[in-house]
């Protein structure tokens, strides 16, 4: 299978650590989406990342799409989503939580990044940033539990930060003890981490 991805891209590295704790093989690419590379399009006329092509040439876009598919070729004695409709849906919701904080994140910094301070608008960046914290406040509150699996759950956490790390170091921290300590427990669980979280 093929992975379009940026090693930046907390979607992308969520989707890149499932696969290798499912042990999947993935050829990954790295996009500039930017540039609208031809062979992207084809694969996703949104031109976003990740997108996967799977080996039968289908494709497959949207971070949590590919993770269901994943989750689905891996085979029943490896699974990131529990077949319970209860537990299921409760690292589904992790899973959204951490992907929407993800979002207003990644606005933060395109606001930054895109516009000039004559058109920064920061009551914008104060809107994504207090979606950032209350995310983050409820998961330091509720973070998901190890059990004998990692889940979808798991990686989209590990993911998202991840990208805080990378992007806005010593900017979430602040009081929150159980998740600026909860990489360091997912990485005894995921040896890789360090090398597939995201990074530039």
């Amino acid at each position: 299978m093929k992975l379009f991805y940026a090693p930046a891209s907390p979607f992308s590295t969520k989707v890149v650590m499932a696969a290798h704790y499912l042990r999947l093989g993935l050829d990954v690419m790295p996009t500039a989406t930017p540039d609208n590379p031809a062979d992207l399009l084809a694969a996703n006329p949104l031109g976003k990342i990740p997108t996967l092509v799977a080996d039968s040439g289908e494709t497959y876009y949207d971070s949590r799409t590919i993770m269901h598919y994943l989750n689905g070729i891996a085979g029943d004695d490896a699974r990131i989503y529990p077949r319970s409709p209860e537990k299921r849906a409760a690292v589904e919701r992790t899973e959204a939580l951490c992907d929407g904080i993800c979002d207003a994140a990644i606005l933060v910094i395109y606001e930054k990044r895109f516009r000039t301070p004559e058109t920064w608008h920061q009551p914008w960046v104060d809107r994504q940033w207090d979606k950032v914290r209350r995310g983050l406040d409820h998961l330091d509150a509720h973070p998901p539990a190890f059990g004998k699996r990692l889940n979808a759950g798991h990686f989209a956490l590990a993911s998202l930060l991840g990208y805080l790390m990378l992007r806005f170091p010593g900017q979430w921290e602040e009081h929150r003890v159980r998740l600026a300590n909860w990489p360091a427990a997912f990485e005894e669980r995921f040896p890789d981490y360090a090398r597939l979280r995201p990074q530039v």
